[in-house]
């Protein structure tokens, strides 16, 4: 069977620990254990007690219980705990996508479900978010790419990386046609709780009979180190995902179960999403004002949630010192017809994985950031601000 190489996972693998200034980021900067624990006013004592034995496969039923409760009528049964999310959208798609079957894929993402369902032998169809329409996909699209007979439709809200959200005249749309055809719906709401303005988008759980819901701790929270995600699903099909997980990762690290249940108690979850809309809100002025400086060299549309934005470059762009943004051909999406269209990101100072400490180029402030000089960007000086309290100011002691 052909396999279809996830490119962008795979060059970002490659890359993000290797540059000074990584351009292609996702996550907001993240938070540290003992920033964590500080957070939430607790002793890092039963953490040191955990035992490192396996953890209870599914989500222990603390975790479960404070998952359950971000849904409206949701027990903690219908609840999987993965290794990230990643993982649970690999076990949705291995229950339900089968060879011939037909997937619909909300585009640009992060293609892993586009290359999961090829590898699945299911034919996929996109439909794309349009800059010309403020990133809402055409309607007429929408019902082409859910033909009669799909098994499954893709879509991410808020989107990554436009950081568009979805209006509701669109999302019953495609509600609408998914449930005409008979499909599965499976939203990924990894950048749910990640608005700038505050404004929680609502999940599509609930709307549909056949929806199923996947998130993590790694985007709007700032605990990628953790990976724990999870599936929200009925019951029945929330077992079938787990009896696939039991040939995957069997469980979740008991460590990491234990400071996700810390990080969703409800007082501490508030807190570490406030501090998530606090760094996009102070960071993203910043870049905006970068760009500005480049004249017409590139154009964007603000993002209303998530920490990337769309950027076209009518121009090639070619960057220096050390930096890597994300190539413009990695993400599969027709926006880039006409220029180059990447994702920049403007809500950390350090790489997705590693804890180098390097400036950003996104950290600096206006005065002090990078210039074009004969079609290179140079980095700005090495003042380091603070992603802590995410404040432009000389970094907290």
């Amino acid at each position: 069977m052909r396999f279809v190489p996830f490119e962008l996972e795979r060059w970002q693998s490659t890359w993000e620990n290797r540059v000074r200034y990584n351009l292609s980021e996702s996550g907001v900067h993240p938070l540290s254990i003992h920033e964590l624990l500080e957070l939430a006013g607790a002793s890092p004592a039963p953490l040191l007690d955990v035992r490192l034995g396996y953890s209870q496969s599914n989500g222990t039923d603390l975790l479960r219980g404070r998952i359950a409760a971000l849904y409206d009528g949701v027990a903690p049964e219908q609840i999987l705990v993965t290794t990230g999310s990643a993982e649970a959208n690999f076990v949705v798609c291995w229950r339900l996508v089968e060879a011939g079957d037909k997937v619909a894929v909300m585009l640009p993402n992060y293609l892993q479900t586009w290359g999961l369902a090829q590898n699945f032998g299911a034919q996929v169809r996109g439909f794309t978010l349009r800059a010309e329409a403020a990133w809402e996909p055409s309607p007429d699209e929408v019902r082409s790419a859910i033909a009669p007979g799909t098994k499954l439709v893709v879509v991410t809200n808020p989107h990554n990386p436009t950081g568009h959200v979805l209006s509701n005249e669109m999302r019953q749309a495609i509600l609408s046609r998914a449930a005409e055809v008979g499909a599965w719906l499976l939203a990924d709401e990894v950048y749910q709780g990640a608005e700038r303005d505050g404004a929680t988008t609502p999940s599509f759980w609930g709307s549909y009979e056949r929806v199923i819901v996947v998130n993590g701790l790694s985007k709007a929270y700032g605990l990628p180190g953790l990976r724990i995600g999870w599936v929200v699903a009925p019951p029945g099909f929330s077992n079938e995902a787990w009896a696939r997980h039991d040939y995957t990762t069997i469980g979740p690290a008991g460590a990491s179960d234990h400071l996700a249940a810390v990080a969703l108690e409800p007082r501490v979850r508030e807190q570490v999403l406030a501090r998530t809309r606090g760094i996009l809100r102070s960071n993203y002025p910043v870049i905006e004002q970068w760009l500005k400086r480049f004249g017409d060299t590139f154009s964007w549309r603000a993002a209303r949630a998530g920490r990337s934005l769309r950027v076209a470059e009518p121009h090639p762009v070619r960057l220096r010192g050390g930096a890597a943004p994300l190539p413009g051909s990695a993400r599969r999406d027709r926006a880039g017809s006409e220029a180059r269209v990447r994702r920049l990101r403007c809500g950390s100072s350090r790489s997705r994985r590693s804890g180098t400490r390097s400036p950003s180029v996104w950290r600096s402030r206006p005065s002090s950031g990078a210039f074009v000089r004969s079609g290179a960007v140079r980095p700005p000086s090495r003042t380091r601000w603070c992603s802590s309290c995410a404040s432009n100011k000389p970094r907290c002691t």
